[in-house]
């Protein structure tokens, strides 16, 4: 005999699943998915990213910015159901941060001459400095989407929004001569606990399916009936 609670077929849908159950297949994604990608492409970023021109090659910096980019898509997919808009703008700062380490590293490696600067390593740790500034903002902006979200722990946006401030601080060079390296520890400690976070697919998934569905159900009443439709009325 098959008891009520051991068959899915009789236990009855929440709404947030059944209108989850109703969008596309590329709208179905596993939070704890998106978190684990992520979390494992940030851990690639901590062991190969450059420090500086000293330490940076072509391979590792080309496949640091690969992964920093699609840790910036894997980051909307994964806070666009807190606010679209927000995780969007996140998503552009961090590629700004991208496009300037990519024309810092072409120059640096030869393949530009900006100013007659190929090869300097003056220019490219400068440009390095400058793409901080992005790479701040889309902190503070991640930093809040965690800390609103209540899918994920908020101490977690709280650090994060104290290292893009720390990173935006980057665009003085007095501050970070005079603060460097104690200027990097917040950076530091936000990302690795984040990354770890990420890791550990420590999202809770209900909570981000709620939010989800919610903002796609808000969504299609503000497009209203479709065409052919009765529209409902009080």
């Amino acid at each position: 005999m098959m008891l009520p609670w051991n068959s899915a077929a009789e236990r009855p849908a929440s709404p947030h699943r059944a209108l989850l159950a109703s969008l596309p297949g590329a709208a179905r994604v596993s939070p704890r998915g998106l978190a684990r990608a992520a979390g494992a492409l940030y851990l690639l970023i901590f062991i190969l990213a450059p420090s500086g021109a000293s330490t940076a090659t072509p391979l590792t910096l080309a496949v640091t910015l690969a992964c920093d980019t699609a840790v910036a898509l894997l980051f909307y997919g994964l806070f666009r159901a807190v606010s679209r808009d927000l995780a969007m703008l996140a998503l552009i700062f961090r590629l700004i941060f991208v496009a300037m380490m990519a024309v810092a590293g072409l120059d640096y490696f030869g393949a530009l001459d900006l100013l007659q600067s190929a090869h300097s390593a003056a220019a490219f740790d400068t440009l390095y400095r400058l793409a901080l500034v992005p790479f701040g903002v889309h902190c503070l902006l991640i930093g809040y989407l965690i800390y609103r979200c209540g899918f994920m722990a908020r101490f977690l946006g709280a650090l994060m929004a104290v290292a893009g401030l720390t990173y935006v601080n980057f665009v003085y060079p007095w501050l970070v001569h005079f603060a460097f390296p104690y200027i990097l520890i917040p950076g530091g400690v936000a990302e690795g606990l984040l990354t770890l976070w990420l890791l550990a697919g420590a999202v809770d998934g209900a909570r981000w399916a709620q939010q989800r569905t919610e903002r796609v159900a808000a969504r299609v009443e503000m497009r209203g009936p479709s065409v052919g439709e009765p529209r409902r009325t009080a």
